[in-house]
């Protein structure tokens, strides 16, 4: 996840669409008529699939582009987070076309990234230990859908090699890349979620022990047990680095909910809804609407991976008292899409620009539709 942290993009590129008529940044004011209360449909649900795969699909290199100029596929670790929204889209429709799309985004990312041989995916394709660690997830949600023993075999042996490469068996944890000194949130808890995926996939009590140390490091070194605040990082004996994302506040509750699913063991679900209580209280605005993060750069995927772990907790968990809370998000992000082209935007509460969108940046409303059921009143 390098890029978040090393660069903005700087693209000035504008799309050329008759009825644009602003700059890429210039978002447009969201009329009445947009901003009234609704509730999407089943129907809206797979619109906002199909016109996000529409816009932002490569049907040929099997991946997603990374701006709706369609000129270069989008980065290598967000294209896990494509790949689970396929896989949301597949579950929660049975739609066999959304299942070719599956297969063909595992044929596309193997061509892309050296077949998932593991060594050379670092070596040939810069991926550092997260970039690595969201495709093992991806890999293991795909052979759950699949039952294909091809994924299952990436996501192990995957697992194995970022483990044997990012595992501190002395202080503990999961180094975030051999370029930098840190370990970040970003490795941790998806090491987590990854290891109870595979535990529950394979029966091998191994994943789980691993799972659970991995938490207990984490628990004990990113996580404000006061407050269910996650830090981003923390680099060798320094205090913990606090900087707030929805990713990581997502991931925390995805591994902390799947350990308790995983073991009954209550203290793993309180540790869930401290995480998810700090992301509505404290990183909400007054209504409750989800930040705007990814001003032009990867940023725009991570309320896509809170989608993931926050319906887990609500769904899986039975912690109900969060869905008003999240649907009143989707309801606005739907309301306020492009209406031409039927894409969303990373902050809620503006009209989605007609301009130049990135697949980043759009990605997170999707996620949510197909995770969670419309309401019929």
């Amino acid at each position: 996840m390098k890029n978040i942290k090393l660069k903005a993009c700087l693209l000035l590129l504008i799309v050329g669409l008759s009825a644009c008529s602003k700059g890429q940044n210039e978002i447009g004011r969201p009329s009445p008529s947009l901003t009234a209360e609704a509730t999407f449909s089943v129907l809206d649900a797979n619109r906002a699939f199909d016109d996000f795969t529409r816009v932002f699909y490569n049907a040929d290199q099997k991946l997603f582009y990374n701006n709706s100029d369609r000129k270069d596929v989008a980065v290598g670790w967000p294209q896990a987070v494509f790949w689970d929204i396929t896989m949301d889209a597949y579950k929660r429709t049975n739609n066999p076309v959304y299942l070719k799309q599956i297969n063909d985004m595992y044929q596309g990312a193997a061509n892309a990234y050296s077949n998932f041989d593991w060594k050379l995916v670092k070596e040939v394709n810069d991926f550092i230990y997260d970039d690595m660690m969201w495709w093992i997830i991806s890999l293991s949600r795909s052979y759950e859908i699949t039952k294909e023993q091809k994924y299952l075999d990436a996501a192990v042996a995957g697992f194995k090699y970022v483990w044997e490469n990012s595992h501190d068996p002395v202080d503990g944890g999961m180094r975030w890349s051999w370029k930098v000194e840190g370990k970040n949130a970003c490795i941790n808890y998806p090491t987590v979620i990854a290891g109870v995926t595979l535990y529950n996939i394979t029966k091998n009590t191994g994943y789980l022990d691993k799972a659970k140390n991995i938490y207990k490091w984490s628990h004990d070194n990113l996580f404000d047990a006061s407050t269910g605040r996650v830090a981003d990082h923390k680099v060798g004996q320094n205090p913990a680095g606090y900087e707030d994302y929805t990713y990581n506040q997502g991931t925390c509750i995805g591994a902390a909910t799947l350990l308790y699913k995983a073991t009954g063991e209550d203290a793993y679900l309180a540790d869930a809804k401290l995480a998810a209580d700090y992301t509505k209280n404290k990183m909400c605005d007054g209504k409750g609407i989800l930040p705007a993060e990814g001003d032009w750069n990867e940023q725009g995927v991570l309320k896509a991976i809170f989608a993931q772990y926050i319906q887990l907790l609500i769904k899986d968990a039975g912690q109900n008292q969060y869905k008003e809370w999240i649907y009143s998000n989707i309801n606005l992000a739907w309301s306020n899409r492009d209406q031409g082209r039927g894409i969303m935007f990373r902050d809620y509460k503006v009209a989605c620009p007609t301009s130049l969108v990135q697949s980043y940046e759009a990605s997170s409303g999707v996620a949510f539709m197909q995770l969670f059921d419309p309401i019929v009143k």
